[in-house]
């Protein structure tokens, strides 16, 4: 037994030397972040894709720069890159074999690759490369696996009010993709920016590793493109300074959040999971099987947040009760709505119109997400339910049907989530939610990000 205990401790202690000796090595900052100055926090536009509804960032890469766009995805674990042929950079590094990077990023060593060509983004010999990257739209993976690699990585400073200062990281890991990887990505993007939960190479935890901030990221979404400015990330634990518009202040957006915890399923660890107990509709509980509110013993059921998905996907029972609620109390208020035919993906829909409206958004039943207790509420309010489609003919419950047997009993989508700001705090291991903004005069477009 003794010795057993022995060989535990010094496994133990090696591990932890490894895990210091890698996270020294992959994400120390550059010179050119003066050593004097180390930011709090770092700052990424976000922008939606009105083609796709897919939300993007925008990263500076390689030397000489470059400007790439990136699709967001919180169930990715790497930040994964097309790398073809016009991919040039003096500072690209292949990541080799049995490196402290290849162990970081849990890869298989027998995955290597030896290539007869000379060294090359892409192919390079007895490089590590990993078998778990996919395309989160087509949940297609190369064959062969991908590449690793490290490159030089630019990044906005902020203070929580304005931008500051360009920072470098000059060792950033990511993962070099094959071009048909991009299939059903949004136009011009380049790859994938993974905000996965449990990976130690995702894009928020190597940023609080390069400049020692806590593992926290803020996502505020914005709305229709056409319309709004742009979004913001904030990597790092605030403040959040926006503008209220039309009062001349400011106000720190994290006294407008409410916390729950963070649930891991043991079965998709890279994803955000909340215990959400129960649905009201306007205070009104709605009757559903709350079993499949829980996750069970393959994985199945629970509630995710996904910016992949456009709107909100419940199982059909759920759905079925929540829209016959929603729909019982919008027809019995006082003004009248007509029910016209369902415009996909959507099935329940109103003409264009008959529901009332103020500067807010349409006068319709809110829906709460009870989350671990009665005083702990998510509430979907009304500018998040109901989405203006069939060429502005119909205005239709942002709500779609999931099917009897989903992954994920409901999924919190895109639509749901704009305009609110959401705060993904992996020390604590909470999610922190504000519910909409703009009945504070707010919107998510109201940072200036650079």
């Amino acid at each position: 037994m003794a010795s057993l205990l022995n060989n535990y401790h010094f496994c133990t202690s090696l591990y932890l030397l490894l895990i210091y000796f890698i996270t020294t090595t992959i994400t120390t900052t550059s010179a050119s972040a003066s050593a004097s100055f180390r930011p709090k926090a770092l700052l990424l536009r976000v922008s939606k894709d009105n083609s796709t509804n897919q939300y993007t960032t925008k990263l500076i890469q390689r030397t000489p720069s470059i400007s790439l766009t990136l699709t967001l995805d919180l169930g990715t674990q790497f930040l994964w890159l097309n790398c073809g042929k016009r991919y040039v950079s003096s500072t690209y590094r292949p990541v080799y074999c049995g490196s402290p990077q290849c162990t970081l990023a849990n890869t298989k060593t027998k995955t290597c690759r030896t290539c007869p060509a000379a060294p090359k983004p892409g192919c390079n010999k007895n490089t590590c490369r990993t078998l778990s990257i996919h395309n989160p739209i087509t949940n297609k993976s190369p064959t062969l696996g991908s590449e690793l690699a490290t490159d030089v990585i630019r990044v906005n400073s902020t203070n929580g009010a304005t931008p500051g200062q360009l920072m470098t990281i000059p060792n950033f890991l990511f993962v070099c993709a094959p071009k048909s990887l991009l299939h059903g990505l949004a136009k011009g993007v380049s790859g994938v920016a993974g905000f996965g939960r449990t990976s130690k190479v995702s894009l928020p935890t190597q940023f609080s590793s390069s400049f020692h901030f806590p593992n926290i990221f803020a996502l505020c979404l914005p709305p229709n493109p056409l319309y709004y400015g742009d979004g913001v990330i904030f990597l790092g634990d605030g403040p959040y300074i926006f503008a209220p518009g039309g009062t001349g202040t400011t106000v720190d957006l994290r006294s407008k959040l409410s916390y729950t915890p963070l649930i891991v399923n043991p079965f998709r660890t890279s994803e955000y999971f909340i215990g959400v107990k129960g649905i009201k509709i306007s205070g009104k509980d709605v009757p559903i099987n709350k079993s499949l509110l829980s996750i069970d013993s393959k994985g199945y059921g629970g509630t995710t947040i996904s910016l992949l998905h456009p709107y909100t996907i419940m199982e059909t029972s759920i759905f079925k009760a929540v829209t016959t609620a929603f729909d019982n109390q919008l027809r019995d208020g006082s003004f009248p709505t007509k029910r016209v035919a369902p415009v996909a993906p959507f099935e329940v829909c109103y003409e264009a119109g008959s529901i009332p409206s103020t500067r807010i958004g349409p006068v319709v039943p809110h829906i709460d997400l009870v989350l671990q207790s009665e005083d702990v509420l998510w509430t979907l309010a009304a500018p998040n339910l109901v989405v203006r489609t069939n060429m502005n003919k119909a205005d239709c419950l942002g709500i779609v049907d999931g099917g009897k047997k989903p992954k994920s009993s409901i999924i919190i989508g895109g639509f749901q989530i704009e305009d609110n700001l959401l705060q993904f705090d992996l020390v604590k291991s909470r999610l922190g939610f504000s519910s909409a903004l703009i009945y504070d005069r707010i919107g998510c477009s109201y940072f200036n990000v650079p």
